[in-house]
């Protein structure tokens, strides 16, 4: 690790202005020295700063990787929005730069490749900084938390872990479903396996939507189903390894419904080649675009429980804890734009004032960073509740 990390610049460059772009953007305007935004042509970024009435608050710039390393300098902070893919070039030019990195988005291994060099070079590559990758972990270490005070890290206990979220539209309609990121992404994620924990074993879906199952949350019903490979977070989460996992899945919830109105979308995923895929995609986008006139909504419901051996005689002893944020879109901003961007800012803001170490970095590296977030957040007002009991 560098001895002397490298200190924020001040200056910002947030890359790409699309659908999860929203108040975080504001916020940073306030507290970031200078904001550049860079977009596919300046005209798309100042239409989007006007849309967020920022005009005048950031620099609107056309976005390329050259233009952009031509204004990057030591302690920069660039923010991707962009697809997965483009994060590792862009991280490397952030490490020829001297530059800071932050994305929403999971850590790939492109990404993981150049972090030691990033590290050597005092700076922060913050990823998984959103909604879900992001505010879901935040959730998930307060719980596992709080169950450790309550049953104790070393008793031997078995658990059941859910993190369900999704993006959904808040007056329901027939396709069940509000595209809220990008129709390619929604298709491909659901082409691929999901693995997780079920009946304490390892379980993998090939087909996620397959294994779909309702999901109460305070008395009304969802669809969920699992989403990519859940295992990995049981070390994330730093569950303790005297419990042993009954249940343990990250997955995507959906209004009820949705799985049979999105019947003739599956038929094609099962035999469809990437180029059908994509021309799918399309289709959808075409058929059921987002416009600025519907609304839609987020619900992510984070939930531990956890059943432990009592040794005092008294038998077996309980815990129990959710945590559900359930938030709707107004004409400001979506509520999807507002959990992903919010928490990427208020990461920015700890690259700025020095909080984070050089290299990776999640939203929820541990739990006290867990406990101070989710408080700067509520402060915020991103509203979300916690059940114990």
């Amino acid at each position: 690790m560098s001895e002397q990390p490298v200190p924020g610049s001040g200056t910002v460059h947030w890359i790409g202005a699309g659908l999860s772009t929203g108040g975080g953007l504001a916020a940073l305007c306030e507290t970031a020295g200078r904001v550049r935004v860079w977009h596919r042509t300046e005209g798309r970024a100042a239409e989007a700063l006007a849309h967020l009435g920022l005009t005048g608050r950031a620099e609107p710039r056309a976005y390329t990787l050259p233009a952009l390393a031509a204004e990057l300098a030591p302690g920069d902070v660039v923010v991707s929005m962009l697809p997965a893919p483009e994060h590792a070039p862009l991280l490397a030019t952030c490490v020829q730069s001297g530059a800071h990195f932050a994305c929403s988005s999971y850590v790939s291994e492109a990404v993981l490749e150049q972090v030691p060099a990033a590290e050597a070079a005092g700076l922060v590559v913050l990823t998984e900084c959103g909604l879900d990758p992001g505010i879901d972990h935040l959730f998930a270490h307060s719980l596992v938390t709080r169950a450790e005070h309550a049953i104790g890290a070393g008793t031997p206990a078995s658990y059941r872990l859910t993190s369900y979220c999704g993006g959904i539209p808040a007056v329901p309609n027939d396709f069940r479903y509000r595209f809220s990121w990008a129709p390619a992404g929604v298709l491909n994620a659901l082409r691929s396996p999901a693995r997780y924990i079920e009946d304490g074993a390892e379980t993998v879906a090939d087909r996620p939507w397959e294994v779909t199952r309702p999901h109460a949350i305070d008395g009304e019903t969802f669809e969920v189903y699992p989403n990519r490979d859940s295992l990995p977070f049981v070390g994330q989460y730093e569950l303790p390894t005297a419990w042993k996992a009954e249940t343990f899945v990250r997955g995507t919830l959906r209004l009820d419904g949705w799985l049979s109105a999105w019947d003739s979308v599956f038929e094609e995923l099962k035999g469809g080649d990437d180029e059908r895929i994509g021309a799918l995609a399309r289709e959808l986008a075409a058929r059921y675009p987002t416009t600025d006139a519907d609304r839609d909504r987020v619900v992510l419901a984070v939930s531990l429980e956890v059943d432990a051996d009592d040794d005092t005689g008294s038998g077996k002893r309980a815990w129990s804890g959710r945590y559900l944020l359930d938030l709707e879109g107004d004409a400001a901003e979506s509520a999807m734009a507002r959990c992903v961007s919010r928490t990427l800012a208020l990461g920015v803001g700890h690259i700025l004032d020095g909080s984070l170490p050089p290299g990776l970095s999640r939203a929820a590296e541990t739990a006290g960073r867990s406990e101070e977030w989710l408080s700067e957040l509520g402060g915020e007002g991103l509203e979300f509740r916690l059940t114990v009991g």
